[in-house]
């Protein structure tokens, strides 16, 4: 195995495997004349970059598997699946959808150049330990730390997120199973309400669970997009959660248990002190003035 990165982040991790230091953005001469059986791109977001990458290693990779993103999606409103509108790059699009426009352009890079060798992997919201945004993360803990915990939305409101080690699974399993094409991988969708249970009885049976109607966290100014970790309140998104998978799933995608996902996840928070403050998904603070304002 070889890892090809600049060696700035993390050097210590995989020390098993090869390393060759280049950056992509400039220069890939360092991977030489080699051959793989397959390169897996974790970190394409520039078309031109994935563009570059491509070139470079034309055939001399068996298989190509890019990972991009659910935000390729042009539509968040109605549930999709892989043969969903996409994005299209253009100076028109509002900021919040260039990230998924050019996603939808290197995907489309990759499968123009390999064909049926492409495997195009869309993950939604990906969690477990590792994970720095936050999201999943502030949960376990916040209960974990008890008293009243302000749960966001309704109960039936939908969840959808996958462990990191099942996206890593399934990606080694379209390789070593050729597949190619398109899918979306993510996890099952489950009610939110489910997933605090979960928390909650995992954690800390004791604490206090508060619910705050999407309503109010609207009117109180919280932004809709994860202003609170998971939740979303932009009834323009309302399908994100609810993403069809059945492809993934009927090609072999599989989900360890979400207990596992949570205590896993909160032994490597607790393990690394938590977030930095800058990091944290929902500030004790803020917490404590929507409870006392909305509750």
């Amino acid at each position: 195995m070889t890892l090809f990165n600049r060696g700035r982040t993390a050097p210590e991790l995989f020390t098993e495997a090869e390393t060759v230091i280049g950056d992509r953005t400039t220069d890939l001469s360092a991977l030489g004349d080699r051959c793989w059986d397959a390169v897996v791109d974790v970190a394409g977001y520039e078309p031109e970059v994935v563009r570059r990458s491509v070139t470079a290693l034309g055939e001399r990779v068996g298989r190509y598997v890019f990972v991009s993103s659910l935000s390729v999606l042009a539509d968040q409103a109605t549930v999709q699946n892989e043969d969903g509108t996409l994005l299209v790059l253009s100076e028109d699009l509002p900021p919040h959808q260039l990230y998924g426009a050019r996603k939808a352009a290197c995907e489309r890079i990759v499968l123009d150049a390999y064909g049926d060798r492409a495997g195009i992997i869309r993950p939604g919201m990906i969690d477990g330990p590792h994970d720095p945004t936050d999201r999943f993360p502030y949960w376990p803990r916040r209960f974990q730390r008890g008293g009243r915990v302000l749960l966001p939305g309704d109960p039936a409101d939908a969840a959808q997120f996958i462990d990191v080690r099942d996206v890593a699974a399934w990606i080694l399993r379209c390789i070593t199973g050729q597949r190619g094409g398109v899918y979306n991988t993510t996890g099952r969708t489950l009610p939110f309400g489910e997933f605090f249970a979960a928390c909650q009885a995992l954690v800390n049976p004791g604490a206090e669970p508060v619910r705050v109607s999407t309503e109010k966290l609207l009117r109180a100014g919280v932004d809709p997009w994860m202003g609170v970790p998971l939740w979303i309140g932009d009834p323009d998104c309302g399908a994100i959660n609810r993403v069809d998978i059945s492809r993934a799933l009927a090609a072999g995608l599989t989900h360890r248990p979400l207990a596992e996902t949570i205590a896993d996840t909160l032994a490597w928070d607790t393990a690394r002190g938590g977030p930095a403050v800058d990091d944290e998904g929902l500030t004790a603070a803020e917490e404590q003035r929507l409870l006392s304002e909305l509750t």
